[in-house]
């Protein structure tokens, strides 16, 4: 398994295996990066704000003397892990909600089909921001409300595949054969909807790193002393006259995240497209 995986990592092309490689330091970084912290989050390690890069503070400091390598070491993890988790949860509930519609009937498809239409004409962020006015912003909170904004577009996506893979032949001749819905569903239909779906999971985390980053950054998002990417630059944007790279650090960082998974979504399309000629 290990080397089936190596072996198509190989076969990218280079801007695939860039954002490959980007990818995976990100990862890394959210799992072992606050292990990694080289002083506490929140303590004040440098009499200097802002101050410039050296060998203590490798990333200079923040605008309350903080070590801004440690808060950003942190922060990945907030903005990485509750991505991939609300993607997760919106791209499951989004697909198991498309395979309801395609095998349901039309009695099921579409008033559900109507309600996605609905809840995807309100602009994701506004939907966002009006959630999260209502309910607050904890980290569970937030979870569940950049999910919920994007379960609409996942849903879209796969229930056009499913409703296309359901008039196949040999989805019909499993129905012949007197197989129920949920078998139809997930032995039939869903396995040959991963390709297209593990992409649009790659976008939907694309979407939601820049939605929560974009909450965070007014004041909407983590909330101190815990801190995603977005905050650390909100909170050192009276730096930004300054080139300080409290906050040019994570821009880049949510920038090189972004562009990352995108090369690697490409690239996967690009070599799923050519062994298919």
């Amino acid at each position: 398994m290990i080397a089936s995986a190596f072996k198509r990592a190989k076969a990218l092309p280079l801007s695939g295996k860039v954002g490959l490689a980007l990818v995976i330091f990100w990862l890394a970084v959210a799992l072992f990066g606050p292990m990694l912290a080289p002083y506490p989050v929140g303590a004040f390690v440098a009499y200097e704000v802002f101050d410039g890069q050296s060998a203590k503070h490798w990333l200079g400091s923040d605008y309350l003397g903080r070590d801004v390598l440690s808060r950003l070491l942190s922060g990945a993890r907030y903005t990485v892990g509750l991505a991939a988790a609300a993607a997760l949860l919106a791209s499951s509930t989004g697909t198991a909600l498309a395979l309801t519609a395609a095998v349901g009937g039309t009695k099921v498809d579409e008033p559900l089909s109507r309600f996605m239409d609905m809840l995807i004409s309100i602009p994701s962020k506004i939907f966002s921001l009006v959630l999260v006015a209502a309910f607050g912003s904890s980290l569970g909170l937030l979870l569940l409300i950049a999910a919920f904004t994007y379960v609409p577009g996942n849903y879209r996506i796969a229930r056009a595949l499913a409703v296309n893979l359901a008039q196949m032949d040999y989805v019909q001749v499993a129905r012949a054969r007197g197989e129920g819905r949920f078998h139809i569903a997930i032995a039939e239909i869903l396995p040959n909807m991963i390709h297209p779906l593990l992409a649009d999971f790659g976008l939907r985390f694309v979407f939601i790193v820049l939605l929560l980053s974009g909450l965070s950054f007014l004041g909407l998002g983590v909330q101190p002393p815990d801190a995603d990417l977005g905050s650390l630059v909100r909170e050192n944007i009276s730096g930004l006259g300054e080139g300080a790279l409290a906050i040019l650090a994570p821009a880049v960082a949510i920038a090189t995240l972004t562009v990352g998974v995108n090369l690697l979504i490409d690239a996967i399309g690009f070599s799923g497209k050519g062994k298919g000629r």
